[in-house]
Order: structure tokens, then sequence, then C-alpha cells
């Protein structure tokens, strides 16, 4: 069921596209897959500079408590927000590739984590398709657990938004 949502959803972006592009609207709102999985959104703030954020879930919860040594496993709700540099000269092509990296943090809560914090490096590509108001992206983003332990993870994750005016 969550796969035909994602690509009904995927599908009416393409669908309703309109004669612009993502980054001349400033704000977007979409789905991202993998870890986490849930609603990702954008917010230009310059022509190569943007927030992005992230609410979701994980499934990745696994974790032995440091207290009582019981297990937590399960899912775990996720938030990111991260400042992002974009580099649109970096692929030479007839469509836009830009390469994207930032800096950001992210909170997590649930199956052991105890509000969980994190900073998180990106590193990103994304399509942003001529004359529509859509981005696609992939990224893959280390981070280094603060609290309520401390640890190294990398996250993944596939993604569409659609711009809106």
């Amino acid at each position: 069921m969550k796969q035909w949502m994602l690509t009904l959803f995927i599908l009416s972006l393409f669908l309703t596209a309109q004669a612009s592009n993502a980054q001349n609207r400033k704000f977007g709102l979409g789905v991202i897959v993998g870890e986490p999985t849930g609603l990702s959104a954008k917010l230009w703030t310059s022509e190569k500079n943007a927030f992005d954020f992230g609410l979701g879930w994980s499934l990745g919860g696994d974790r032995i408590s440091k207290y009582d040594g019981s297990y937590n496993g399960g899912s775990r709700v996720h938030f990111h927000m991260d400042y992002l540099w974009h580099s649109f000269d970096a692929i030479s092509s007839t469509e836009r590739f830009p390469l994207y990296y930032g800096i950001g943090g992210r909170i997590n809560t649930g199956a052991g984590y105890n509000s969980s914090t994190a900073v998180r490096g990106v590193l990103g590509i994304a399509w942003l398709p001529h004359d529509t108001p859509i981005d696609v992206f992939i990224e893959i983003v280390p981070s280094l657990q603060l609290s309520s332990s401390t640890g190294f993870a990398i996250d993944a994750g596939l993604g569409a938004r659609y711009f809106f005016e």
C-alpha cells in the first residue's frame, strides 16, 4: 500500500507540473524514502543555498538500553534540518543536476533514543527538470550522535518534492 501511495504521489507531481522550475519557486514539499521515510521540505534562500527539513519515521531503531540492558526494538520518530550549498557547475549536462552538500542536525525519539541529537553532514545530487516545479534527489548523510549516547551512523534517502508558487 505504501509503494502504491508513493507511486501515485510522484506521478501526480509530474502530471501537475507547470511551466516553471523548482529553484524559482521558493518552497517545496514531498516525500523521502529510506532512512528516514516520511515528509521532506526545502526552502530556497538564494540561487545556491537552501534549508531542507525532514519529518518521518525510521525503522533502524534497534538498540540495547544502556540503563537496564533491555532491547528497544521498533521504530522512532526522526526530525532533521540542514543548510545546503548547491554546485550547479559540477556536472555538465543539458539538464540541471546540482551536487549539494551541507550541515545540520537531527533529533530522534522512540525505540530507546530518548530524544537523541546528532550533527549531520549531507552529500547529494538533485535533478531539477527544466520547466517543471519539482526536484528529485538522492543523498547520503553521515551523522555523529551526541546524546543520549555517542555514535556514528550513515543514513540515505531518495525523494521528490513539488514546489509551490
